[in-house]
């Protein structure tokens, strides 16, 4: 009989990748996706706890499952990732759901094949949740299952060495390790070669690759620069940068190479320098606003998003405005913004004078609103530029394209004979509307 796959995924990009190495072990062992969870053999949840909705959102998706394990006894499930990487959440979760058969974590997804075997031969609760990352370098040969035929992830370091106030992932995702610069570029390679167009380098923090001492010198700026160097036509792209370790170097290296998008992901998360000690972020405002004038002085076209929290603890209302002044003077195309949300185990949690919850639900909307309006604006601007694309998609109207800035652009097929799939081309833009802008071929 053939048997099926369904994956639930949660969170970042780092999650969505784990997913297409998930999914390329299940299908080396017969598994075929479904999109009906209903029809699953198996279900995985690869979860994320970054913030307690995420959470709540989870619990009860996997709650969902439990009638539809009476009526399949040989259904498996499986829960992975962050929010399983927790102290004690494996004990939780087989207490709150006990129909759950396997739990792994985020520091050893490379052998959940050797997991499900494991369980298919005995039978019995696997609890696989490791505490220190095990990476294969070998994950280079492992078969991906990836979501797209032209854009692709490439993690590039693992873990975290930070620890912001507000943020688990250091204790569940642990210390950062880099990768072997060897093998990154071999994985670079073959995707080229296989006709991937946008490949993304992945990690917590990008910008540290390399600190750990196990890259022989090769820092990101390096490694970024040897990359864009690779014979091919494709794009490149990277996050998540934190601005403490984002060097002239890295903005040189970015300046110079076409291959190298001129799009940035520099989270803020605050404006109020008091806040910004209280996360510790190890920057204030002054030193991002200086980071800022380099990138634009060096790229003045550059594609600037950020994320921001809004309502962390002891943020008064004049903290909050200063957040509102560095929205307005940065200007960002994108920003990606959170109420404060407490997680257990953080230094925040502890914190006192947490922002009630009503005070953070207008404040969001306040700077969400802002953020609208500058964000259009920016979008306008475009208009009458030329922008390189790259065709992604179609429907009966449009041909459906991909712009650096992350926009989807809209060509009209009644004003071009034919445009194929995965080519990059010039195209000048001439509107904005619904989101989206609209282009033409040059």
């Amino acid at each position: 009989m053939q048997k099926y796959y369904y994956i639930y995924t949660y969170g970042c990009q780092m999650n969505v990748h784990e997913s297409e190495k998930i999914a390329g072990m299940l299908e080396d062992r017969g598994y075929i996706r479904t999109d009906e969870v209903e029809k699953a053999d198996i279900i995985v949840f690869n979860t994320c706890c970054i913030r307690e909705s995420a959470e709540q959102k989870i619990m009860g998706n996997i709650g969902a499952v439990k009638p539809i394990k009476k009526v399949k006894k040989d259904l498996i499930v499986a829960v992975c990732g962050c929010m399983s990487q927790q102290a004690d959440m494996a004990s939780i979760l087989r207490k709150k759901f006990p129909f759950i058969d396997i739990v792994f974590g985020a520091n050893n997804v490379e052998f959940f094949g050797e997991y499900l075997d494991e369980f298919l031969k005995q039978k019995k609760f696997c609890n696989k949740v490791i505490q220190d990352k095990n990476y294969m370098e070998s994950a280079t040969k492992m078969h991906f299952v990836r979501d797209n035929s032209l854009y692709a992830y490439v993690n590039i370091m693992y873990g975290c060495n930070n620890f912001c106030t507000y943020c688990i992932v250091p204790y569940v995702r642990g210390r950062e390790i880099s990768r072997a610069p060897k093998t990154i570029y071999r994985e670079v390679k073959n995707l080229i070669d296989m006709g991937y167009k946008v490949i993304t380098l992945l990690g917590q923090n990008v910008n540290s690759y390399g600190r750990d001492g196990s890259t022989g010198g090769v820092t990101f700026p390096k490694l970024l620069d040897n990359i864009a160097n690779l014979q091919g036509d494709f794009e490149l792209r990277f996050m998540t940068s934190h601005p403490k370790d984002l060097s002239d170097e890295l903005i040189e290296v970015m300046a110079k190479n076409p291959k190298i998008s001129k799009t940035l992901h520099l989270p803020v998360q605050a404006g109020s320098n008091k806040i910004l000690k209280a996360m510790n972020r190890s920057y204030d405002r002054e030193s991002y606003l200086n980071l800022i004038r380099k990138i634009k002085e060096a790229m003045p076209d550059i594609t600037l998003s950020t994320d921001i929290i809004v309502g962390f603890p002891g943020e008064t209302e004049e903290d909050y405005l200063l957040t509102e002044q560095l929205v307005k003077e940065v200007q960002y195309h994108n920003a990606f913004i959170f109420m404060y949300s407490r997680r257990r185990g953080t230094i925040a949690d502890k914190l006192e004078n947490q922002v009630p919850i009503s005070i953070k639900r207008e404040r969001i909307h306040r700077l969400l609103a802002i953020e609208h309006e500058i964000s259009t604006k920016l979008f306008e601007k475009m208009i009458g530029s030329t922008q390189r694309v790259l065709i992604d998609g179609e429907n009966n109207l449009f041909y459906l394209a991909k712009a650096q800035c992350g926009k989807v652009v809209k060509i009209a097929k009644s004003t071009v004979t034919k445009l194929n799939i995965g080519k990059f081309i010039d195209c000048e833009i001439t509107d904005y509307k619904n989101g989206n802008l609209i282009g033409r071929t040059k």
